[in-house]
C-alpha cells in the first residue's frame, strides 16, 4: 500500500512539473513584450532607466533558462509574482477570485452527481420500463448542449420570462442557482452514461442472480449488490470531470458576470499578464492532480481486491 501511495504521489508531482514547464514555454513564446506593452505608454512618463529597472524586477531581460529557474524558485515557495495589469501580488488576486469558482464548481458537481443518480434510479425502477429508452437518451441530449447556450436559455426562461431567479444584483446564493445548473447539466451526462452502462453490466453477473434466487427484492439487489459494484468506475470519471469544471469556468462566469478564475483568466489573456496566466495554469493542474490522486487513493479502500493485489504478488 505504501508503494502504491508513493507511486501515485510521484506521478502527481511529475504532472505538476510538466504543467509548469509547458505553460512557461508556451507563455514565453507569446508574441510581444508584456512589460513594454504595460509600461511604455507615454502617460506613465517612465524613463528608459526606470523601464530597465522594471524589466529587471520581472526578470524579463534574462535568458529563457534564467527566467525558468527564477519563476520555478518563486513557485516553490508560493510566490507567484506580481500582476502587470493590476500591479498587485498574483496570490492576492487568486485569493479573491478563487473562492467563487470553487463554490460554483463544488455545487455544480454535487448537482451533476444527483442528476446522474436520479436518471440511473429512474431507468432501473420497476414500472418505468416503458420510459427506460427515453431516460437513457437524456444524457446524450445533455452532453450535446453547449454551456454558453444553456446559460443564456436559463437566463431567458427563469430570469426574464418567469422572473423566478434574478440575475441583476442577485443575492450570494441566488446568483449561484442558474450558473450551477448551466455547469451541472453537461457534466451530469457522462456520469449518467457510465453509471447506466455499469449497472446493466453488473446486473448480468452471477452473484446478482444468486441474490435474486435467495429471495432478495429488486430494490434490495439494486442497492446492496449492483450499485456498490457499478459506482467504482464512475469515481475516476468524476475526478476528471471535477477537474474540468475549473477549465469551464471561463465561459460560465462570462455569461453570468461572475468574478472568479474565469474572469481573471480573460483579463490576463487580454493584457498578456504572463504571471497570472501561469499561476492559473499551475493552480488548475494542481486541483486536477489532487482530485485524481484522492480518487486513486480511495479505490483500494472501496475495493479491497485492489489492496490485496500487492500482497498476493509478494
Amino acid at each position: 500500500m505504501t508503494r502504491y501511495i508513493t507511486s501515485r504521489i510521484g506521478q502527481a508531482l511529475l504532472v505538476l512539473w510538466a504543467a509548469f514547464t509547458i505553460s512557461f514555454v508556451l507563455l514565453q513564446a507569446m508574441p510581444g513584450d508584456a512589460v513594454l506593452i504595460k509600461f511604455q505608454n507615454p502617460e506613465y512618463g517612465l524613463s528608459p532607466e526606470q523601464l530597465a529597472d522594471i524589466r529587471a524586477a520581472y526578470a524579463a531581460d534574462g535568458t529563457v533558462l534564467t527566467q525558468y529557474l527564477h519563476t520555478a524558485g518563486r513557485f516553490l515557495v508560493g510566490d507567484f509574482g506580481y500582476s502587470l495589469q493590476a500591479g498587485v501580488a498574483v496570490s492576492a488576486q487568486l485569493a479573491t477570485n478563487l473562492p467563487p469558482t470553487v463554490r460554483l464548481a463544488g455545487f455544480a458537481f454535487v448537482v451533476a452527481v444527483l442528476i446522474a443518480l436520479l436518471l440511473a434510479v429512474l431507468a432501473n425502477i420497476q414500472g418505468f420500463g416503458r420510459l427506460r429508452g427515453i431516460i437513457q437518451s437524456v444524457p446524450s441530449l445533455f452532453v450535446s448542449v453547449p454551456t454558453f447556450w444553456l446559460g443564456i436559455m436559463l437566463i431567458q426562461i427563469f430570469s426574464f420570462r418567469l422572473r423566478l431567479v434574478p440575475v441583476i444584483n442577485p443575492g450570494p446564493w441566488e446568483g449561484l442557482i442558474l450558473p450551477v445548473l448551466a455547469v451541472a447539466v453537461p457534466i451530469s451526462a457522462p456520469l449518467a452514461q457510465i453509471l447506466l452502462r455499469n449497472i446493466d453490466q453488473v446486473k448480468t453477473r452471477p452473484f446478482v442472480a444468486v441474490a435474486r434466487a435467495k429471495g432478495a427484492s429488486h430494490a434490495g439487489v439494486l442497492w446492496r449488490h449492483v450499485a456498490k459494484n457499478a459506482i467504482l468506475p464512475v469515481l475516476t470519471v468524476g475526478g476528471v470531470l471535477f477537474g474540468e469544471l475549473l477549465a469551464g469556468a471561463v465561459i460560465t462566469e462570462t455569461v453570468f458576470g461572475l468574478n472568479g478564475i474565469g474572469s481573471l483568466t480573460e483579463q490576463a489573456v487580454n493584457f498578456q499578464d504572463v504571471a497570472v496566466l501561469q499561476a492559473i495554469v499551475v493552480l488548475s493542474a494542481a486541483a486536477f492532480v489532487t482530485i485524481n490522486l484522492l480518487v486513486d487513493l480511495l479505490y483500494p479502500i472501496l475495493d479491497p481486491r485492489l489492496k490485496a493485489k500487492p500482497e498476493t504478488a509478494r
